[in-house]
C-alpha cells in the first residue's frame, strides 16, 4: 500500500473551512474521477491540513497524483507540499 501526504500550511482559517466543506460535499460519493485511492483521511491542525490518501498499488499512486495536482483547491488553503510513503502497516479496529 502507499501513501500520498498533501500538507497544506499558512492557509486562511475562514477559507480553509470553507474549503473543507466543498470538500466533503464533493467526497460523498467517492474519490474524485481519476484517483483510484481506497481511502482519505484528513487532519486539521491550527495553521496546516494535511490529506492523506491510500492507493494500492504505485501505478494507482501515480494515477491519483497527477489528477490531484491538475486539480485547482477551492479557495486559499495556502502553500502545499506532498510527499510519497510506503505503508508497511494499516490497522482497522474491529467493530462490534
Amino acid at each position: 500500500m502507499k501513501a500520498r501526504v498533501a500538507t497544506w500550511q499558512g492557509g486562511d482559517p475562514a477559507a480553509v473551512e470553507a474549503s473543507l466543506d466543498e470538500i466533503r460535499a464533493r467526497s460523498e460519493s467517492g474519490p474524485p474521477e481519476g484517483v483510484p485511492s481506497t481511502g482519505l483521511i484528513v487532519l486539521q491542525g491550527e495553521d496546516e491540513v494535511i490529506f492523506i490518501g491510500l492507493f494500492e498499488t504505485d501505478e494507482d499512486l501515480r494515477q491519483g497524483d497527477a489528477t490531484l495536482n491538475s486539480m485547482d483547491p477551492p479557495g486559499n488553503m495556502g502553500t502545499r507540499s506532498v510527499a510519497f510513503y510506503d505503508v508497511p502497516i494499516k490497522l482497522e479496529a474491529a467493530r462490534a
